[in-house]
């Protein structure tokens, strides 16, 4: 075993990356220690890591996920990764340290009180190895300079995470502007020349020109996010779905209602859980062109497939379309991990797509009213 278990060596990685930057919190730190209690997956030491390359890439896999958000984090990480991991010493080594100074204090003890110079040179040599122990423990468990040279590092086998977190809010503004529902019901001051060529044509003379009225976006969105718990590490990424929806997309109507793992009868107005809603009256605001997009992992963070949830999130779906059709679910967990989990199941009832540029894009298509197609 190492001393250095998986738990240490995700604590050292974590406030090393929070001294490079890395916009990390106690949530963020939690949902990691949770993740790791597969020990199948990464082992239980360091140890486990350097004789198992498959282990180690699926514990660095699994912090690029829950701790980059962009490809410099990413790119970032792998240097500081490589760094901590050679410098994490096996246990055996350490305790062959010890040993070897309790048995030179040992000998120290045995020494011929009669002569005094060889007791001199043995204490002298006694302090060099002494010092030698400190200086390579001080040089294990030294601080690592902040800014480090760039290097290239191969990520032949990680390409789906070095694009996978690309939603930007810059991006998530530009999406929302398609989420329309046109009514033109403003001031009737756009000349309409086909229109009126078409009345002079008809007329034989030139009477007045046509006019159409502008149009305003008369969309209503109903965001249902999923909040704590297995969601902890994605709270950033639905902060800016709400903020961008409500401020900068220009959207007429934004509702939110958040829930934990399942919508059920109460959600609640507030990502802090603590002012309660009825279901039924939120929905009871919407009508055929509202458009209902669900965040949520579905049980894809932590691999758990529970009737149960499907049951009553199935449920919650179908009052949802008892108003609407136009319904879509966002999920920041990669497809590859819905495989055996809740998620799976839930996609094949309702459209669900990946939290990056291109599932939001099609999200986006879906609540427009585009046909939506399974693809599994």
């Amino acid at each position: 075993m190492g001393d250095f278990d998986i738990r240490k060596l995700l604590t050292r990685i974590f406030y090393r990356l929070r001294r490079e930057g890395f916009n990390l919190g106690v949530s963020e730190y939690l949902a990691a220690l949770d993740a790791v209690e597969n020990t199948d997956l990464w082992g239980n030491s360091v140890y486990d890591l350097k004789q198992n390359n498959l282990k180690k890439d699926n514990l660095k896999q699994l912090v690029r996920l829950l701790w980059c958000s962009s490809l410099a984090e990413q790119n970032r990480l792998e240097m500081i990764w490589e760094s901590i991991i050679a410098t994490a010493t096996p246990k055996e080594e350490t305790e062959t340290s010890s040993i070897i100074e309790t048995e030179i204090e040992t000998e120290e003890e045995s020494l011929s009180e009669e002569d005094k110079q060889i007791q001199l040179e043995q204490e002298n040599k006694l302090d060099n190895k002494r010092e030698n122990v400190r200086q390579q423990r001080k040089q294990e468990f030294a601080p690592q300079p902040v800014q480090a040279p760039f290097t290239p590092t191969e990520l032949a086998g990680d390409i789906e995470f070095q694009n996978y977190w690309q939603l930007s809010r810059r991006y998530m503004v530009y999406s929302w502007r398609y989420l329309r529902f046109p009514v033109a019901d403003g001031v009737e001051d756009i000349l309409d020349v086909s229109a009126t060529v078409e009345q002079v044509a008809k007329q034989g003379f030139f009477l007045k020109p046509v006019y159409q009225r502008w149009e305003s976006n008369h969309a209503h969105l109903l965001l249902l996010i999923d909040q704590e718990g297995s969601m902890a590490p994605f709270h950033r990424f639905t902060r800016d779905l709400v903020e961008t929806a409500k401020d900068e997309g220009g959207i007429e109507k934004v509702d939110v209602g958040y829930f934990h793992n399942i919508p059920a009868n109460s959600i609640y107005q507030d990502s802090h859980l603590t002012e309660p809603v009825v279901l039924a009256d939120l929905l009871a605001s919407c009508d055929s062109e509202t458009r209902v997009l669900i965040v949520s992992d579905g049980g894809a963070a932590r691999g758990y497939r529970r009737m149960e949830r499907v049951r009553a999130i199935t449920d919650v779906i179908f009052d949802i379309k008892q108003h609407t059709s136009l319904i879509a679910w966002l999920n920041p967990m990669p497809k590859e991990r819905w495989s055996n989990s809740s998620a799976q199941i839930l996609s094949y009832i309702v459209p669900m797509y990946q939290m990056n540029q291109e599932g939001f894009s099609q999200a986006i298509n879906t609540v427009q009213g585009q046909v939506w197609q399974p693809n599994h």
